[in-house]
């Protein structure tokens, strides 16, 4: 019995040992940001008064696309009643994600009344960054076919200062930063919501624009 009762503490005191080496090394991992993350709809800000809607996007992703524009007629009806952020989350298997990511945290550095008209373009574009139509390409001239397209979209006097972003270790942090940034809110496909910080059920699907009234409406009764 005595024999056992030792046994059993040091296998308890093994046990807090590795559990506080794992929480020594997870903490060692957090790197804090030094702003939020996310891109706010038409400079708006957050307030108490309006109905937060967090959107974890993917640039490249059809359903991330297709629940884009249901989102966008919301914002229009509702107004100020309603406040988007959107994070981008690159999703690893969709191919050529992470750079066109990055071509969005580009944009929002130069200009931020771009970033929205940016990743509308690369939602109406998408067909051109993956599959047969990279297959063959090296990742630079992924890279400068991107950096090309989004100049073309916010600017093409910004075609320099925008490759020369790709070279920024500033916006390849900020981009895993915002990938990060859905892994602790669990996101896990796209495109994921949150309504006032809560998880929406149906997450990986495009919500029509019905779906978004029947969410809204209630809340703005309480």
């Amino acid at each position: 019995m005595e024999f056992l009762k030792i046994q059993n503490y040091n296998t308890l005191m093994k046990s807090i040992v590795l559990l506080l080496l794992c929480v020594v090394h997870v903490n060692a991992q957090v790197t804090l940001p030094s702003r939020q993350d996310g891109f706010w709809y038409k400079n708006r800000i957050d307030n108490t008064e309006s109905i937060l809607i967090e959107a974890f996007f993917d640039p490249l992703c059809p359903d991330s696309r297709d629940s884009w524009p249901p989102l966008k007629l919301a914002l229009q009806h509702y107004g100020s009643r309603l406040s988007l952020v959107v994070h981008l989350f690159p999703l690893p298997y969709h191919d050529n994600a992470f750079i066109s990511s990055r071509a969005l945290h580009i944009s929002n550095q130069l200009n931020t009344s771009a970033t929205y008209r940016l990743l509308e373009s690369f939602f109406d574009h998408q067909g051109k960054f993956y599959g047969n139509a990279t297959f063959n390409l090296s990742r630079a001239s992924v890279v400068d076919k991107i950096a090309r397209f989004t100049s073309n979209s916010i600017g093409n006097s910004h075609y320099v200062a925008v490759k020369a972003g790709f070279t920024d270790p500033k916006t390849d942090h900020a981009t895993r930063i915002s990938f990060k940034y859905g892994c602790v809110k669990g996101v896990y496909a796209t495109p994921f919501f949150f309504v006032n910080g809560f998880p929406l059920p149906d997450d990986g699907l495009a919500l029509d624009y019905n779906a978004w009234r029947k969410i809204i409406h209630p809340l703005l009764k309480n």
